[in-house]
């Protein structure tokens, strides 16, 4: 039983230059069974990312020798990796969720560690779930796969390629920006909520910032948009949610 344990136990990997606040997230998350290895700097977070590959990385933005916006597109580069943002700077939010990046998602401090460990658990669940669909697609899925599209209007999604064209034209999206699109795609004029969005995509329930929400659909709409002014495929229902146009 101990050995079935210890090979699904997760490895986190917290970076941060204020050891008062790895201490805390280090107790916190290994009271939750999780493995947790530590960084200090930009540099070193990303030696030990790329030689212990860990499944999740929580990683501040103000770090000495280089910054966590540049430790996370290194990364990225390297490693298909969750990667939550710890910043004090509300400012940072677009660079953050931006594709040149390909941060996970992002938390203000000071945060509630209450809330930290359940963003963690929710990515980690959404990591767990992507790799059974994988796993589980079988060789009797082949004649599927042929037609396992989505196609509303303009927008064509190949769910399996994970792949976005709009007006024939492929466009250039992150997983999440991937997934949120999917999620509203499948039902064409129906608005979602932002706190729907926030639960199905996200895998947040109660905890979750729905500036995530917005930013994300902002940068979907300037990728797939022609005037993002006067959007004709993902439009918000002000005060509600968003939906994509039924044609």
């Amino acid at each position: 039983m101990e050995e079935i344990i210890e090979r699904e136990q997760k490895t986190i990997l917290v970076v941060d230059d204020e050891q008062p606040i790895i201490d805390i997230l280090v107790y916190n998350l290994k009271k939750e069974g999780y493995n947790v290895i530590e960084a200090n700097d930009g540099v070193t977070a990303v030696n030990v990312a790329l030689e212990q590959k860990p499944d999740l990385i929580l990683l501040d933005i103000m770090l000495p020798k280089l910054d966590g916006l540049s430790v996370c597109k290194r990364i990225k580069n390297s490693l298909n990796v969750p990667i939550l943002m710890l910043t004090a700077k509300d400012g940072e939010i677009d660079k953050i969720l931006g594709l040149e990046l390909g941060a996970d998602d992002y938390i203000t401090k000071p945060f509630s560690v209450r809330e930290l460990v359940a963003r963690v658990k929710a990515n980690l669940r959404k990591v767990e779930a992507a790799s059974n669909y994988r796993v589980t697609t079988t060789e009797n899925e082949t004649e599927k796969k042929k037609e396992n599209k989505i196609v509303v209007g303009d927008l064509e999604l190949d769910l399996d390629k994970f792949e976005v064209k709009v007006r024939g034209e492929v466009i250039d999206l992150t997983l999440r920006e991937f997934e949120v699109l999917k999620f509203l795609a499948g039902e064409p004029g129906q608005v979602v909520t932002r706190e729907t969005l926030l639960e199905k995509v996200w895998g947040y329930e109660y905890y979750g910032d729905i500036r995530t929400v917005d930013v994300t659909v902002r940068r979907i709409r300037e990728k797939i948009e022609k005037d993002t002014s006067a959007p004709q495929i993902l439009i918000t229902k002000r005060g509600v949610g968003y939906y994509i146009v039924s044609k």
